[in-house]
């Protein structure tokens, strides 16, 4: 199965109950932009959380086998081209040089690691038009000398 096919089924799955990534993170106790990172094949499950799933999706072993398996990571070497996505790579392009500079004038010489890592999404209502909110926290890693 591939990890196309995987996040098909798991998102038709979820359809079909009627959940929502909210919804499966009170099932989970995990955030519900880690189990839609799951979904996407970005993220993998341990075994509880895959039968907790499966449980809730009626899930087959095959499906519930690939939660499990690590993932590999990333959107590939091409620029996106769905709209969303692209405006976060667009994002990155024009603010990633000035995020950097001020991330090291702050912290020192290091990085924002990807892996001690939050990601929370916000609906902000404004009478302009609703805001998304998105917050990235992740643990500050110096460069080490030697």
């Amino acid at each position: 199965m591939t990890a196309n096919e995987t996040t098909d089924l798991l998102l038709a799955a979820k359809r079909k109950k009627g959940l929502s990534f909210a919804d499966l993170e009170t099932l989970l106790g995990r955030d519900e932009v880690w189990i839609a990172a799951l979904f996407y094949g970005q993220a993998s499950a341990s075994e509880d959380e895959a039968k907790t799933l499966a449980k809730a999706l009626d899930l087959n072993d095959a499906l519930t086998q690939a939660l499990t398996e690590y993932p590999l990571k990333g959107l590939g070497p091409v620029v996106p081209t769905d709209p969303l996505i692209y405006r976060f790579y667009e994002i990155m392009q024009v603010y990633g040089m000035p995020l950097k500079a001020i991330i090291h004038e702050k912290f020192g010489d290091g990085i924002m690691s990807a892996i001690d890592f939050t990601l929370d999404v916000d609906k902000v209502e404004d009478p302009k038009g609703d805001r998304v909110k998105v917050t990235m926290s992740g643990k500050f890693l110096p460069y080490k000398k030697w």
